[in-house]
């Protein structure tokens, strides 16, 4: 039948060791980059692009240009420094018309390669050498040595060349020849994983016409098309963008499709005992975007499908409180619940929070992580087995093999941007299709939130408690201290407390940060020795760490000096002073978390970014954003633009697919068309396939896991 077939020929799905060139040795240093296939190899694409149709003669060198040369090495220099572990490799490279230096910094492994008389390409910046009178120097260029088989050269120049980082012992020149040869062997038209009508639609070339193109661009040579090319958006690159965003789009849908086919062995009812229990632990009166967003959760639990559902609101917005309610009608309907946190100091503080916040109903809570002693870990993993435990808190240490719940139901994940789709895959298997409710206080600008959360229903906190005023924001210099600590003393003279945030917990001889350790001592015996000053960090033990925040919540401490332990869950309503010391060292995200531990009550809160950016026009602008606004999807807009999806919401484990040809922020545009059309595709799918569109389904099911490191689970 045609949907048996492979989505794609079965010379992409060769072993890469038969290749010619390649064999088993370099087959196996491939596969330690990710490359098994003819399909990896085909698609691991140039980094960058040389016009060299345009060699500059030597002669022709000016002081700043980016240049690319072509000669011959006429003379050849080691030199070393007074330190002992560095060197210095210098070559003088000739053509026709004039001579240049090339040096290498501290990279001696090369004078195994250049003597007199090697041929080369070199690509770098012109600059004087400030040690031979300045004369002319390239210092570091990128450089290509040519091989005396100049059979190939065609492929190395007089065109537009690609530029591939090098792959264990294979270097930019014979990648360049191997790809050359495969994607020259590719048909005319391969299998496509988008449908040729959307592809005649969207003016799209073929899939093998893209590939071909993105190795060997046959271009008129303008600078226009270099740029393109560089840019990674040419008219190639275009085509394979839009194919793996609409990948990504039709598996978040088929993960969607799955989750509504699947139903729950159980249905829970929002009886008087719920109703009761939430009366008893809701400290205050819920805003109207709580009550609406608990009625989106309490529906989804009560529906005979399983929850998938993301909540999102800013810092101070109320998630915490809605996802306790939540964990109520769980455990009041007889059920379990998880509830996972990134890291351990975050999970031990909503363990310090649910304890509180519950204690009028009465359930077990149990706090599970890596760092408990082994006996006090068994102990609670009996607990959890045994159904005695009725809420357990904890980090990844509850998705190991060696957790079992008896009758798990409800699952909260809590910032949600470290974990990816697997771990929430893992922890689901611990239940019979547990309710999944993720959490995240960091704001999702939109093209990110189609990409880490598309298979998600999602909810949206967009009102602060009444009563709270925006949180007013100024940057100080070091210099500036004085008027730091006159903002210390007049907030603590009104009646409320401070935060004083410092990015290390002890001194280290490799960073000149202020350390909370060393500033707590100076500040309670120095600075303000009339004050109540309290230190809270990480590497404390977690008894001391809740007598600490217990101390600072009923007022006894005064000025709290914190590492970032206190960026996320901290919720003291006095606390209206919030100092971050070397700023500029923290991203936008944290910056804007840190903030959101003040201005929770009534009164006039203030934040005080300490930082000096000097000549960095990134930090400057991070802090100048956090000056400006306190909206957090605002300031998550700018932190993406900045930093880049990886960056801002950190490791692989995030979640985030590995693209190849996409990037989420420049490709905005493309994003949204592809879930349009991926939409479009499903339905079709589901109404009235044909045989090109079930082969797409196909391909997509068989390559989303090894493509986007997912699993094609809800």
């Amino acid at each position: 039948m045609e949907t048996t077939k492979p989505a794609i020929s079965s010379t992409l799905d060769a072993a890469v060791q038969f290749v010619k060139g390649i064999g088993p040795r370099r087959a196996e240093m491939l596969a330690a980059h990710g490359i098994r296939s003819v399909r990896d190899l085909v698609e691991y694409l140039p980094f960058r692009y040389e016009d060299r149709t345009r060699f500059r003669p030597i002669r022709s060198l000016k002081d700043g240009e980016w240049v690319l040369v072509r000669g011959e090495v006429c003379g050849v220099g080691d030199f070393s420094s007074r330190r002992r572990d560095f060197s210095i490799l210098e070559l003088l490279v000739r053509d026709a018309d004039g001579t240049i230096r090339v040096k290498f910094f501290n990279q001696p492994y090369l004078r195994r390669l250049y003597h007199v008389g090697v041929k080369l390409i070199a690509y770098g910046q012109v600059k004087r050498d400030q040690y031979a009178k300045g004369a002319l120097v390239l210092v570091n260029p990128e450089c290509e040595i040519l091989e005396e088989d100049e059979s190939d050269a065609s492929l190395h120049s007089g065109r537009i060349v690609p530029i591939y980082r090098r792959l264990g012992d294979l270097r930019t020149r014979t990648l360049r020849r191997i790809i050359h040869s495969l994607v020259s062997s590719l048909p005319a038209e391969i299998p496509d994983a988008v449908p040729a009508a959307l592809c005649r639609q969207l003016r799209l070339m073929s899939r093998s016409s893209a590939l071909r193109q993105i190795h060997f661009p046959e271009t008129r040579g303008s600078s226009r098309e270099l740029d393109l090319l560089n840019q990674g958006i040419s008219p190639a690159h275009k085509r394979l963008i839009f194919e793996e965003l609409f990948q990504l789009q039709v598996g978040i849908g088929m993960v969607r499709r799955n989750r509504v086919r699947v139903e729950k062995d159980r249905r829970f009812q929002l009886g008087e005992n719920v109703r009761t229990a939430i009366k008893r632990i809701l400290p205050f009166h819920p805003t109207e975007a709580q009550k609406r967003v608990l009625r989106d959760i309490a529906e989804d639990i009560c529906s005979p499908h399983p929850m998938s559902r993301l909540l999102q609101g800013d810092v101070g917005s109320g998630k915490t409180i809605v996802a306790a309610q939540a964990a109520v009608i769980a455990v009041e309907n007889g059920s379990q619940v998880a509830i996972m946190a990134p890291t351990e100091i975050l999970a031990e503080q909503h363990y310090f929070y649910f304890r509180r916040l519950l204690a009028p109903v009465g359930y077990r809570i149990d706090l599970l992580k890596g760092s408990l002693p082994a006996k006090g870990k068994r102990q609670v993993q009996q607990r959890i087995a045994e159904g005695e435990t009725r809420i357990a808190i904890g980090t990844h240490a509850l998705v190991q093999e060696d957790v079992a719940f008896r009758n798990l139901s409800l699952v909260i994940i809590d910032e949600q941007h470290r974990f990816g789709v697997v771990q929430r895959s893992i922890l689901r298997e611990k239940g019979n299709h547990p309710d999944m409710l993720v959490m995240t206080a960091t704001p999702i600008p939109r093209s990110l939130a189609l990409t880490l959360y598309g298979d998600l229903d999602v909810s949206v906190i967009d009102e602060l408690p009444p009563g709270r005023t925006p949180v007013e924001t100024v940057w100080y210099q070091d210099r500036e201290r004085r008027r730091v600590y006159d903002a210390i003393r007049q907030t603590v003279r009104a009646g409320h407390q401070v935060y004083v945030v410092y990015p290390l917990v002890e001194e280290s001889e490799k960073s000149d940060l202020r350390a909370a350790t060393e500033m707590a001592a100076l500040m309670q015996n120095e600075v303000f020795p009339e004050m109540r000053v309290g230190l809270l960090h990480g590497r404390m033990k977690s008894a001391e760490k809740e007598e600490t925040m217990a101390s600072f919540a009923a007022g006894a401490i005064q000025v709290l000096i914190s590492t970032t332990v206190i960026e996320v869950g901290v919720d003291v309503a006095n606390a209206t002073l919030m100092v971050i010391e070397h700023a500029e060292r923290f991203g936008l995200a944290q910056l804007h978390q840190l903030r959101g531990r003040v201005g929770r009550s009534s009164a006039r809160s203030k934040c005080i970014l300490v930082a000096d950016v000097g000549n960095n026009p990134e930090a400057r602008r991070r802090i100048g954003i956090m000056c400006e606004t306190n909206d957090g999807f605002q300031i998550a807009e700018v932190d993406l633009e900045l930093r880049g999806p990886g960056e801002m919401i950190g490791t692989r484990q995030s979640g985030i697919p590995a693209f190849k040809y996409a990037n989420i922020v420049r490709d905005r545009k493309a994003l949204e068309v592809a879930r349009v059309e991926a939409e479009r595709f499903l339905e079709k799918l589901r109404a009235r396939p044909d045989e090109d569109a079930r082969r797409i389904a196909l391909h997509i099911r068989e390559q989303w896991k090894n493509h986007f490191g997912l699993a094609m689970t809800g």
